[in-house]
C-alpha cells in the first residue's frame, strides 16, 4: 500500500484549518449526507461515515449541529456528486470527487486547475480503472499483531494491516468500513487517525523533481476548490 496517511491527513488539515475551508467543505457534506434520509447517524450510514471522517479532522461540533440542523429544515439546496478524471506527465493519474451547486463551474474550475499545472482532462473511466475503492482506518496505541487479533475475534478479514509512523493503518473493502471500526469500538478504541474511504492506486509513479513540482501544484489547485471533497492520485510524493 505504501501511503503514509498520517502524514497526508496531517500535512492537509494543517493547510485547511488556516482557512476553515475544510469545515465549509464538511459542513456541505454533512447537509448532502443528512437530506439522504432521515438526520441520524444511528439511522443514516452516509451520515454516520460522515461523521466519522469529520471526527478526524477535528471538525468542531457546531458546524457539525449547523450542517444537521440546516438539513432537518426548509432548505432546497441540492448538490451533485461529480467524478472527474485526468492525466499529468509520466503516468501520472488524478481523481476528483467533488460536490456542487453549480457543474458548469466545477467542471470549468476542474479543468482549469488540471490543465493550468500541465495535466490534461480524461473521459469516465480513462483511469478510475487503476485505482481501488478502500476503506482505510487507523489508530494509535495497539501493534499490527494486536490489531490482527481483535479483527480475528470479529471474524473480519481484511486487504492489509501496516504499521506507519506509529500507528496501525487497516486496509479493508469499503463496505467492511463500519464493521471494522465497530470491532474496534467494541473492545473500548473510538479514537481514529484515519477513517477515510478512498481510492487506491493499483500502482504508484515516481516523477523527476520538476515533474513532481508541477503535480503537487495541481493537486494542491484542485483541493483549494471550494466544490471538491476528494483528490486521489497515484504519485509516490515521498511523504
Amino acid at each position: 500500500m505504501g501511503r503514509k496517511w498520517n502524514n497526508i491527513k496531517d500535512k492537509k488539515a494543517s493547510k485547511d484549518v488556516n482557512t476553515s475551508r475544510v469545515y465549509a467543505k464538511f459542513g456541505r457534506e454533512i447537509y448532502v449526507a443528512a437530506r439522504q434520509g432521515v438526520p441520524d447517524p444511528e439511522s443514516n450510514q452516509a451520515l454516520r461515515f460522515v461523521l466519522e471522517r469529520a471526527k478526524t479532522y477535528n471538525v468542531p461540533k457546531t458546524i457539525i449541529d449547523r450542517a444537521i440542523e440546516k438539513a432537518k429544515g426548509s432548505s432546497d439546496e441540492s448538490y451533485n456528486e461529480l467524478r472527474y478524471e485526468g492525466f499529468g506527465s509520466n503516468g501520472s493519474m488524478v481523481i476528483v470527487d467533488a460536490l456542487t451547486n453549480n457543474v458548469n463551474r466545477t467542471a470549468s474550475d476542474v479543468r482549469y486547475a488540471i490543465t493550468k499545472n500541465g495535466g490534461s482532462m480524461g473521459v469516465t473511466g480513462s483511469v478510475a480503472y487503476m485505482f481501488n475503492a478502500t476503506a482505510v482506518i487507523g489508530l494509535e496505541g495497539k501493534t499490527a499483531d494486536e490489531v490482527l487479533e481483535i479483527l480475528m475475534e470479529a471474524d473480519i478479514d481484511v486487504r492489509d494491516i501496516l504499521e506507519e509512523d506509529n500507528a496501525v493503518i487497516v486496509y479493508a473493502e469499503p463496505d467492511q468500513f463500519h464493521a471494522v471500526q465497530n470491532a474496534f469500538k467494541e473492545v473500548g478504541i473510538t479514537e481514529f487517525t484515519v477513517a477515510e474511504l478512498t481510492m487506491l492506486a493499483q500502482n504508484e509513479v515516481a516523477l523527476p523533481e520538476n515533474s513532481q513540482a508541477q503535480f503537487e501544484k495541481m493537486i494542491d489547485a484542485l483541493d483549494d476548490l471550494e466544490d471538491v471533497r476528494q483528490v486521489y492520485h497515484n504519485v509516490d510524493l515521498g511523504e
